[in-house]
């Protein structure tokens, strides 16, 4: 078993970045003030999201939006904490990638949940275009999660790739 302290690291510094970026966010700017950073491709706005990624269920009325919303992200959670602690139980290779991209996501699934718990939405404030389309606005927590995934996805393909000479063929 590697040492754990690199991998809680990880995830107090993802959260810390997530807390300090939208505790300063919800200070300093008003709801929907935009800031052009560089114009046509990168504003800072500060919005809150009531809803999950990319703003989905943000229009539901429903009381249970917010509980439904935790118990997903508390429960994959769950899961990633499993992946991180015990991997060769969940079938995985014990790799950096997979250890790095585990902790990132998990933290940003955190930094997340901690703005449903204690405010009832997740505060966006990252705001990027290409050309005419805009993407949805987002956040540190989010920029983890996404990183975390895409190196999560690279470690799936170099364990794929590693197989002994003489394996037979998939």
């Amino acid at each position: 078993m590697k040492e754990r302290w690199p991998t809680a690291a990880i995830i107090a510094l993802v959260v810390l970045i997530d807390r300090v970026t939208k505790v300063y966010i919800r200070g300093a700017f008003s709801q929907w003030d935009i800031v052009p950073v560089i114009p046509r491709f990168f504003n800072i706005v500060h919005t809150e999201n009531p809803g999950a990624a990319f703003g989905m269920l943000a229009d539901s009325t429903s009381q249970w939006r917010g509980i439904f919303l935790v118990g997903i992200s508390l429960i994959v959670m769950a899961l990633i904490a499993v992946m991180l602690w015990r991997p060769h139980h969940a079938g995985m290779h014990d790799t950096l990638l997979l250890r790095v991209g585990l902790s990132l996501v998990f933290g940003g699934a955190l930094g997340n949940v901690w703005d449903r718990l204690f405010r009832g939405t997740v505060t966006d404030f990252l705001q990027v275009f290409f050309g005419s389309y805009e993407f949805p606005s987002f956040n540190a927590a989010d920029s983890a999660i996404t990183i975390g995934a895409v190196l999560l996805l690279l470690d799936l393909w170099r364990t794929r790739h590693r197989q002994s000479p003489d394996a037979p063929p998939a």
